[in-house]
């Protein structure tokens, strides 16, 4: 099976993207969904980030996400230290989903932050998802209810879309002018290729 990641910044518009190629029939791990679930059902991480953060982690007896969303837009030593906790759990929780899905030719993985974590080297291929900055600020703005200078200070704290293309293997314009989904379309074709599965881990 071909592993595929997806990724790219804040307010790009990844997810909407790895929506078309679901109703191609491509299996997708949402890696922030996971992690989430994780908090909830994952005894040993509730106890790792309890242990890290104390009890401010905790809201009515469960992982306050907020608290930890603010960890991980914080300065890059936080949001590390909070990586390097959790990550591994979703690892272990995503090489399980693989298995589980051997028979596809191809899967995707969905995170934004796939190089800066390192799970980059556990896939095949990888596709970003570009978007202009205003429009990203705005796509965020309506979803978070939160100021345009609070998007600005998220997006700073990511790899710039710049960086990001250079390090992927395809990209997806979502910016109003291409069709999402006849460029997922033909990228399907491709990534359902005999010749594809053949690739190399990323390094």
């Amino acid at each position: 099976m071909l592993r595929v990641g997806i990724t790219g910044g804040i307010g790009s518009g990844k997810t909407t993207v790895c929506r078309v190629f679901e109703t191609l029939g491509v299996p997708v791990y949402y890696a922030d969904t996971e992690a989430k679930r994780l908090y909830a059902e994952n005894k040993a991480l509730k106890s790792a980030l309890l242990d890290t953060y104390g009890p401010q982690v905790l809201e009515n007896g469960e992982i306050n996400t907020l608290f930890l969303r603010s960890v991980a837009f914080g300065s890059k030593d936080d949001a590390d230290k909070l990586n390097n906790l959790v990550h591994p759990f979703v690892f272990e929780h995503y090489e399980n989903w693989c298995a589980s899905h051997e028979d596809r030719a191809y899967t995707l993985k969905e995170a934004a932050i796939l190089f800066e974590s390192g799970s980059f080297r556990r896939l095949h291929r990888v596709v970003g998802v570009v978007s202009p900055q205003e429009l990203r600020i705005e796509r965020v703005m309506n979803r978070d209810h939160c100021t345009r200078e609070e998007v600005l200070l998220r997006i700073q704290k990511q790899m710039s879309q710049g960086e990001l293309a250079t390090k992927c293997h395809y990209l997806i314009h979502n910016d109003e002018n291409h069709s999402i989904v006849e460029q997922v379309r033909e990228l399907h074709k491709f990534l359902l290729s005999d010749s594809l599965q053949t690739w190399p881990f990323m390094t």
